[in-house]
């Protein structure tokens, strides 16, 4: 009986923490509005009217993340009347959908823009250089190889994708006028294409990487530079004041919390959590650890601009029906209107839905495992009692549920009633419920107590000898 009550403690315990995920959502809103202030790098502060030079870093992996701070930097560069803005490019790529995303910003941007490659530009990055004004490359910084590859590296050779894409990368060389066949060719390796201006042709099985030199030989790069001081006096702004924007330490730390793996990750150790707690007696470690990795995921979905407050409470209130599920018989319905909730709380959050269902999906294959593993090594700490009762209430325990009726045996008595041949006795001044094995006994008649079965008093009528 205390570890029932202690399990229903451990219930309305977790309901009371629910609210930390409400409170994480809060800090990332308020981390939104509270922005890193940018840096002047010639320590000056950004004049408007000056039209400053805006240098923007794209040195991560092109996913959600990024989307959310290029948005938030463009934005800032176009209230303050920005000159150019400059995006610093390294990236080895990323998610193709979210390059798109960020290409048509790019594109719609209402300040000029330069892609200044500093590193590399590969794959998504390529892209995204495609999508600025004009590029200028730094010496040995590269640009091109935007082959579609899955999560292992491994090269995805399905005719609608690889088509796609290479539409997609044609359509932004030919913003600018540069040559779509070697577009083509950083995506497909199937193309041939002459590079007359390089000398050389790519064969039929590569894929099309360029160098700075190369890139400008053949109208890829406008232009070489160093820095993006460099860039601005290669634009004519070398006497406007430079401003480097930062990401804000919410928007570093959302790009690792919505990165594939690590959101997925969250969703294991949150579901494993709050389901080994439901299982262990006690609020303890495992339900803390549940909320937290909930918490964290919704705090990276809402910072980097997905995750709304309708999501976060959807998600709450199918948490809360699960736990009531526990307490209230409902023939299931609030279990399978909890555990909706839930997936509509997560997926909604997201900024790809079928992601986070696949994502959600594996998390739960995964739990299972873990959970049941959890289960099996702590079996015998008395994890089932709150599902298996096994308490027993032995005599050995004082538990006495009956009266011992052993000593009844050849007591004698007088049958109250007809035995017929269950009927009723007095016994010692006792009335007992007794049975006969059969025989018919008339009321007022001698009985003798024979044997005693439990709560079952045998008896037989008592022949005396005739006088």
């Amino acid at each position: 009986m205390v570890q029932g009550r202690m399990g229903r403690a451990s219930r309305l315990t977790l309901l009371t923490l629910l609210p930390l995920l409400l409170w994480l959502w809060a800090a990332s809103a308020l981390a939104l509005a509270w922005p890193a202030v940018p840096a002047a790098a010639s320590g000056a502060a950004a004049d408007a009217a000056a039209g400053p030079v805006y240098v923007i870093p794209v040195k991560m992996t092109v996913q959600s993340g990024l989307a959310s701070f290029l948005d938030r930097s463009l934005s800032e560069a176009e209230d303050a009347g920005a000159s150019l803005a400059v995006l610093d490019i390294d990236t080895p790529g990323g998610r193709l959908d979210t390059a798109e995303e960020i290409g048509l910003r790019i594109r719609n941007a209402k300040v000029p823009t330069v892609a200044f490659v500093s590193g590399k530009a590969a794959s998504a990055g390529a892209y995204l250089a495609l999508n600025a004004g004009g590029i200028a490359m730094s010496p040995g910084s590269t640009i091109g190889a935007a082959m579609i590859v899955d999560g292992n590296g491994n090269a995805v050779n399905h005719p609608k994708l690889v088509g796609h894409w290479t539409s997609e990368m044609v359509a932004a060389a030919e913003l600018n006028g540069r040559d779509p066949d070697i577009a083509a060719a950083m995506v497909d390796p199937s193309r041939r294409v002459e590079l007359a201006a390089l000398g050389r042709t790519k064969e039929r099985g590569e894929i099309l990487s360029l160098s700075a030199e190369e890139a400008i030989k053949v109208g890829y790069a406008d232009t070489m530079a160093r820095s993006p001081v460099e860039v601005a006096a290669w634009k004519g702004l070398s006497d406007r004041s430079i401003v480097e924007v930062k990401p804000s330490f919410a928007e570093r730390v959302s790009e690792r919390l919505t990165s594939p793996g690590v959101s997925t990750l969250l969703l294991i150790v949150g579901i494993a959590g709050i389901a080994i707690e439901i299982i262990v007696p006690g609020f303890g470690v495992p339900g803390i650890v549940g909320l937290l990795g909930f918490g964290l995921y919704f705090f990276g979905q809402s910072v980097a601009g997905f995750a709304e407050l309708s999501s976060v409470i959807v998600f709450i209130a199918g948490i809360v029906l699960l736990v009531l599920e526990m307490f209230v018989p409902s023939f299931g319905i609030l279990g399978i209107l909890g555990t909706s909730a839930l997936i509509y709380g997560i997926a909604g959050a997201a900024y790809d839905t079928g992601d986070a269902v696949r994502s959600l999906g594996l998390a739960v294959l995964v739990d299972v495992v873990i959970v049941a593993v959890f289960a099996y090594v702590f079996r015998r700490r008395g994890i089932w009692n709150r599902f298996i009762l096994r308490d027993q209430l032995t005599t050995e325990q004082g538990y006495v549920p009956n009266e011992p009726r052993d000593e009844w045996v050849g007591r004698e008595g007088v049958a109250k009633s007809a035995l017929r041949p269950a009927g009723v006795a007095e016994i010692d001044g006792r009335r007992l419920d007794v049975v006969t094995e059969g025989e018919f006994v008339a009321p007022g008649s001698p009985i003798r107590v024979t044997a005693v079965d439990g709560t079952r008093v045998l008896v037989e009528p008592i022949v005396r000898p005739k006088e």
